[in-house]
């Protein structure tokens, strides 16, 4: 199966960058300056595409001490590749140089593409797209890095819905190849179209989603996770759910996956009501990797082991909760998992969302490690 797979999926990433009834007559905008709000992970690894390419970005933050943040992992991330061969100390220089960096949106009124990557706030978006819409020039594209949120709202927030979408763009955004462009409902076929063209020029898979919460990739994953937490409070391990993933070919699973990005994301002790794993995890302070203990125990070296007490919590919180603790099989866990993001899945080809199940073969495969020798999540689950 695995060559036909690999045949499968390098078509879906070929044919994802054309959008259904947008032709060749179809024009796009030219870019040729690009404005990135916010200097944080993302903004700063957004920017980085475009600079690699020649095109000059204005970055602005709030605030000078973010702002200098930023500057410094951007030159740290270039100067990390000169120091491995992949580019020249000249080089650095000529990418920084194209950088100009700002505490002013009025910075912004030349760009040709502005794309917001603040907070995943919706009043805060909306401020920053009301705000952008009387600076901005006439036939500027604005893009929301949004991962989730709804652009037809964040687009209502100006007065040219047309030019607007979304550009979901997955961390390190300078590396991870997967771009969603989330079309929304006003958004122009030439703005949609110049997007998917910046997506290539960037060296990114652009795949287009319409509007829903999550778009194609984090509407599927969060399904996943659903399922993921269920096996917890059957009993099932940390380890176990992860291991069935990573057997699979996923580079980890979703408690891996966790404590990477930290448990406490979104999450403080001030409202915390114990009511989840996680709420008791972070009271503990087990909030991931950065703590020394999440999910797992870790060593000063990153390297993680299964925990005796997280084990016990599990195992108390499943007893307190009223559950029966079963026995899973990996193969068991493996379709516990993937079967309830293959419904998903139906569903958005369904609703439209996606073109077609192709193109989300290639979000799983380029966003979020769906190993690429099963041809994508779709072609493995036999839609085509």
């Amino acid at each position: 199966m695995s060559e036909e797979a690999l045949r499968h999926i390098e078509e879906a990433e070929r044919k994802a960058a054309d959008v259904d009834g947008i032709g060749p007559e179809v024009p796009t905008r030219p870019i040729g300056k690009v404005g990135v709000i916010g200097a944080g992970t993302m903004g700063g690894g957004i920017s980085m595409n475009f600079l690699n390419i020649g095109v000059p970005v204005t970055i602005v933050e709030r605030e000078q001490a973010a702002l200098d943040r930023g500057l410094k992992v951007i030159r740290a991330n270039y100067e990390r590749s000169a120091a491995r061969g992949k580019m020249t100390a000249a080089d650095v220089e000529a990418r920084m140089a194209l950088l100009t960096p700002s505490l002013s949106m009025e910075d912004l009124a030349e760009s040709d593409l502005v794309i917001e990557a603040v907070f995943e706030n919706m009043d805060l978006k909306k401020q920053v797209f009301a705000g952008l819409d009387g600076i901005a020039k006439p036939g500027a594209i604005l893009a929301s890095n949004t991962s989730y949120l709804d652009v037809n709202a964040i687009a209502g927030a100006t007065r040219r819905p047309e030019d607007v979408l979304g550009m979901h763009f997955f961390s390190p955004a300078n590396v991870m190849k997967l771009l969603e462009i989330v079309r929304g409902a006003k958004t122009a076929p030439d703005v949609l179209k110049t997007a998917m063209e910046v997506g290539v020029r960037i060296g990114k898979v652009p795949v287009v989603s319409g509007v829903c919460p999550g778009f194609i990739g984090n509407r599927m994953l969060s399904k996943r996770q659903q399922a993921a937490n269920a096996l917890l409070l059957e009993g099932a391990m940390p380890w176990e759910v992860d291991k069935a993933l990573t057997d699979f070919g996923f580079p980890m699973g979703p408690f891996q996956m966790s404590d990477l990005a930290g448990l406490d994301i979104g999450w403080s002790r001030e409202t915390s009501t114990g009511e989840t794993l996680r709420d008791r995890l972070c009271e503990m302070d087990r909030r991931g990797q950065k703590t020394g203990a999440g999910f797992y125990d870790y060593d000063a070296e990153r390297r993680r082991t299964p925990s005796p007490v997280v084990e016990q919590l599990i195992r108390d919180f499943v007893r307190e909760k009223g559950g029966s603790p079963k026995e899973h099989t990996q193969a068991e866990i493996l379709e516990r998992l993937l079967q309830p993001m293959v419904e998903e899945g139906k569903a958005i080809l369904a609703e439209g969302i996606a073109q077609r199940p192709g193109d989300i073969d290639a979000v799983w495969v380029n966003g979020y490690g769906w190993p690429r020798a099963t041809g994508g999540i779709m072609y493995w689950a036999g839609i085509r």
